[in-house]
């Protein structure tokens, strides 16, 4: 994770060498290898290194091809062979170990701006075209790799590192309501093109930026699938074909020196970690695999530990584990080293902070499993009606047998919605009253709360995945792999997602949800003999108990009280009508209550932090 940052001047004015200098010194916590700048006429890249694949090992950057084309990148580049081969078909002579930014420039050269629908991968990444004085910006198609921008009188400014950006004196540190107010409402920011300051923007996943002579102009480069359609006659095709993308994914991942492992004790990341392993096995790298599991020993009764110990000793990799207990709420929310750049609605966030501490002993890169929910959610009507409008009647019929054969009640599950229909669910939560009422009417946030209590429809709509090609496009993504990245956990690691591998997305879309999704019957099938059993058959189950519950019950609130409160607050909550913490309330009504205070504490360090910013690049 690599840090990335540039100045392109307005009016062709000089960048300032020493500005340039001072941002790329800030961004050493991303990259400690090496920190290089480039400056040309009115444009300047600066670049920290992060070597985090055997390709990166000689690498240098800013890069430049031909001196026309300059690049600052983050990046990592899957399905490096087909790419290389591409270039090969476009006249373009790549050597197979050339680094991502060798790559990506030429397939810049090769294909303009159409260079995005070539690269597979994890990037964000910034060109320079001297020539055409154009810049060009790209960000990967899940938002793995942050990118934010802005402009100013004087010049644009980009990086990936939020803190970066509030260094530029000119970039107010006024914060942006609308977003405020989403996170307030949803615990996170649900547009992808902003941030919580009214100056700092984001660029969305899946689009690029071009800023040239005529402007700014910002397009959406990738959707996914909807077309895919994959048939196989005999079964063992699907499970074959799974294995091979699965493995080509995390071959794609692992790091050259020691790759961790996010093992929870759940299937997802115990089919990556058995997959790592035998791959590595098979180049006689082997020992170059750690697990890492946070564990409760006596908050909760967690069982997830018991069943990751479990795979580490199937697949015998060492495996270390973080101990939670300890932790309580809010716990060194006002200490400097831990500030994030945004607010956060989980008041145990500070472990985050130690989990990626205890990785980075060892490892550059880290493997997770998310994914597999969204990618394997089981839709059974949508594929009943898909069926009868191809007038398929004897699958249906076949399909329809063996489903309610091993489908249990659903009794339960109509039971449920109809709660939920009659707003007698105290799970379920409303509208905050909370919310300060001249902010309410002047951003219409009625409607807003309306607009995303529901999983928005995806336009076009997957004919047989509805749900889960839509939740692929949710804000909640690009949320996740912020807080992971190191402009936020402040630890030179790389989390890295075979699950969301193009090339296992537009498989997985492509299939049948009957009967491979159900229950995830084609992750468990293509596991067979690689995993424990009782792991490979484990339903999907949620954590135990709940940490932030279990300290509520045990009077943890009073540690709260006489907390001092940011003026700030005021602009977006009624203090006199917030609801005192309660062990007993659910989840998701608890979460509504707390967010006003991780905003109190967020507020109170965010003045204090720009401050800091600049001290720190000036004493650099």
């Amino acid at each position: 994770m690599s840090g990335i940052v540039g100045i392109i001047q307005r009016e062709g004015a000089p960048v300032d060498r020493g500005f340039l200098q001072a941002l790329t010194h800030f961004l050493s916590f991303r990259g400690p290898d090496a920190r290089e700048v480039w400056i040309g006429e009115s444009a300047g890249f600066g670049h920290a290194l992060l070597r985090t694949t055997r390709e990166s090992l000689n690498e240098r950057q800013p890069a430049s091809l031909n001196g026309q084309f300059w690049i600052t990148a983050d990046a990592r580049i899957d399905a490096r062979s087909e790419l290389v081969g591409e270039l090969e078909g476009a006249g373009r002579h790549v050597r197979i170990a050339a680094p991502e930014s060798e790559l990506i420039l030429n397939a810049y050269a090769a294909w303009g701006e159409a260079c995005v629908e070539h690269l597979r991968g994890d990037f964000a990444f910034a060109i320079w075209d001297a020539r055409e004085r154009k810049l060009f910006c790209a960000r990967d198609h899940f938002g793995v790799k942050p990118f934010y921008y802005a402009e100013t009188d004087e010049r644009f400014l980009f990086s990936n590192t939020l803190e970066c950006m509030r260094l530029d004196p000119e970039i107010s540190g006024e914060l942006n309501d609308a977003a405020i107010a989403d996170f307030l409402m949803f615990g996170l920011n649900c547009d992808l093109a902003t941030t919580c300051f009214r100056d700092i923007r984001r660029l969305p996943p899946a689009h690029t930026l071009t800023l040239s002579a005529n402007g700014m102009r910002i397009r959406r480069y990738w959707s996914a699938p909807t077309d895919g359609r994959i048939r196989y006659r005999h079964a063992d095709d699907y499970i074959e074909h799974f294995q091979i993308l699965l493995q080509a994914a995390v071959a794609d991942r692992l790091h050259a020196d020691c790759t961790g492992l996010l093992l929870s004790g759940g299937l997802d990341s115990a089919s990556i970690a058995t997959t790592a392993h035998e791959l590595s096995a098979r180049s006689g790298a082997a020992g170059k695999l750690r697990a890492y599991t946070v564990v409760y020993d006596s908050l909760i009764p967690d069982r997830d530990g018991v069943h990751a110990r479990a795979v580490a000793e199937f697949l015998q990799i060492p495996i270390h584990c973080l101990p939670m207990d300890h932790l309580g709420l809010f716990d060194r929310w006002q200490d400097s080293d831990l500030g994030w750049p945004e607010p956060v609605e989980d008041p145990l966030f500070a472990g985050l902070f130690d989990q990626f501490r205890m990785i980075a002993t060892d490892c550059r890169a880290v493997l997770s499993g998310e994914g597999s929910d969204n990618l394997m959610h089981f839709e059974m009507w949508p594929y009943v009606k898909d069926m009868i409008h191809r007038r398929q009647w004897s699958r249906l019929m076949a399909e329809g047998i063996r489903y309610l054969t091993l489908r249990q009640s659903p009794w339960r599950g109509v039971r449920r919605r109809v709660k939920e229909f009659a707003a007698k669910d105290p799970a379920v939560p409303v509208f905050p009253a909370w919310m300060a009422p001249d902010l309410v009417r002047r951003l219409n946030l009625e409607a807003r709360w309306k607009e995303w209590s529901e999983l928005p429809a995806a336009e076009p709509a997957h004919p047989i995945h509805p749900d889960a090609h839509a939740s692929l496009a949710l804000p909640h993504w690009a949320h996740l792999f912020e807080n992971e990245n190191p402009g936020v956990t402040r630890c030179a690691v790389e989390v890295r997602h075979p699950f969301l591998d193009l090339r296992l997305v537009n498989y997985l879309l492509a299939l049948p949800p009957f009967p491979w999704f159900f229950e995830k019957t084609l992750l468990r099938e293509a596991m067979v003999g690689k995993l424990p059993e009782d792991v490979r058959r484990r339903p999907k189950t949620a954590l135990a108990g709940d940490p932030v519950t279990e300290l509520l019950k045990l009077k943890e609130p009073e540690a709260l009280e006489g907390l001092p409160w940011s003026k700030e607050l005021d602009r977006y909550v009624n203090r006199e009508s917030l609801l005192p913490l309660n062990g007993k309330r659910s989840r998701a009504v608890l979460d509504m209550s707390i967010r006003p205070l991780c905003l109190n504490f967020w507020l109170q360090s965010a003045r204090g932090v720009r401050y800091n910013l600049r001290a720190e690049a000036r004493n650099g």
